[in-house]
């Protein structure tokens, strides 16, 4: 049996796509394991997933929490939150290198992880792109500023990695080709979101979403109850965004006064800070941790941050969206959805307020015909895709080789 490890970093969001890449693996024979924060554990596990701690024992979400929370500017929060996450990578490497002795292959994820510990072992790897601005694109013509500003940006996202290299003795990379797959790059995207560029080399393959429908889930009577009871809600979903380093009533309140203004219903997930003593009127609840393919197939529309997942599941389910973007990354997966016509013109996470959002709700309910059907339209095509069975794929080949 051929053994497979995979390691990554960061909030649920960031897990998520690869618990579903591990039990496509593990259907077709292939024995996983999945390495991250220890606070995943209980998640991984319930999967029926091998699982090994990585790095400390911290809550990465409340951490992540704490760091946004020191910057409103996108770009800074991220640069932060990416740095955070980078001094955990570099000092988790030699727990890496110590998982992937006996492997027959890494899949390394969107972070890195593995990669420079699988060049020391001699181990293959294949690679996974969720930002597809990151892969190169050799052979296109660049003016000389961007390629000034290429070089810049590049420098600066190969220190971390030339940190983990220094380690084991290895010279900085003259390349970060060096650290990417010469075998296979997978972009876990649908062909239906983003289109192929013709400078990518032919490694760089589109798969389709990862996903599961979880069918298993079966939702409390209280929550099932409120489903039921009128017309379909309003999801509120912003993911890791919503996980407070303190209560933030303020904004809970934005939604919440936003909701009863245009009449809406809605289901709210996160806020567990602000929410602990914040009465909910009646046409509004809150839950917990629920699977997306319940969840989402329950709503009207969902406001969401554009996290890499959500936006997914948003398109996989077929339901329109309101984008929060908080950061920069989340900005780019907004306008991919603004660009297909599945969602309104998104709120800048420093400009939200409770008129914004009224003003977002009102143009979502003024063409949700439209939005609904193009949602439906591309959840259908995606479904035709089998993302993580064409990955199996494609990893089966590249180990057989």
């Amino acid at each position: 049996m051929k053994k497979i490890a995979i390691f990554t970093m960061g909030t649920r969001g960031d897990v998520q796509p690869y618990i579903f890449l591990c039990k496509g693996l593990m259907r077709a024979g292939f024995d996983v394991i999945l390495g991250s924060h220890p606070c995943w554990r209980s998640l991984i596990e319930s999967y029926g997933i091998h699982f090994e701690p990585v790095g400390p024992d911290i809550d990465i979400e409340e951490e992540a929490a704490r760091i946004r929370g020191k910057s409103a500017n996108a770009v800074l929060s991220m640069i932060r939150c990416m740095n955070f996450i980078m001094k955990i990578i570099q000092s988790s490497s030699k727990e890496v290198y110590e998982l992937c002795k006996g492997r027959d292959l890494i899949v390394v994820t969107h972070s890195k992880m593995g990669a420079v510990e699988a060049g020391v072992l001699g181990i293959p790897f294949v690679d996974v792109s969720l930002q597809t601005e990151m892969i190169p694109e050799k052979g296109k013509p660049l003016k000389f500023s961007d390629r000034l500003i290429g070089n810049i940006i590049g420098k600066q996202v190969d220190k971390p990695y030339n940190k983990i290299r220094k380690q084991y003795g290895l010279k900085p990379m003259r390349s970060a080709d060096e650290i990417r797959s010469d075998k296979l790059n997978l972009i876990p995207i649908s062909r239906y979101v983003i289109e192929r560029s013709p400078y990518w080399e032919a490694k760089n393959i589109i798969t389709g979403y990862w996903y599961d429908e979880e069918t298993d889930y079966v939702p409390d009577e209280k929550l099932k109850s409120f489903i039921e009871s009128g017309e379909k809600p309003v999801i509120l979903a912003l993911g890791a965004m919503s996980f407070e380093d303190r209560a933030d009533k303020a904004k809970l309140h934005m939604f919440v006064r936003a909701f009863e203004k245009t009449g809406m219903r809605a289901v709210i997930q996160g806020f567990q800070k602000s929410l602990s003593d914040y009465a909910l009127p009646d046409s509004m609840m809150a839950c917990g941790s629920v699977p997306h393919s319940w969840l989402f197939r329950q709503g009207r529309f969902v406001i969401h941050h554009c996290g890499f997942g959500t936006t997914a599941s948003s398109m996989i389910y077929g339901i329109p969206s309101i984008p929060v973007p908080h950061v920069l990354d989340q900005l780019g997966f907004a306008m991919q959805l603004e660009k297909i016509d599945v969602a309104t013109k998104h709120i800048d996470a420093k400009n939200l307020s409770e008129e914004a959002i009224v003003a977002a709700i009102n143009e979502m309910n003024s063409t949700y015909a439209v939005k609904k059907r193009n949602a439906e339209s591309i959840s259908e095509k995606i479904k035709t895709e089998n993302g993580v069975a064409e990955a199996v794929r494609l990893i089966s080949e590249v180990i057989k080789n």
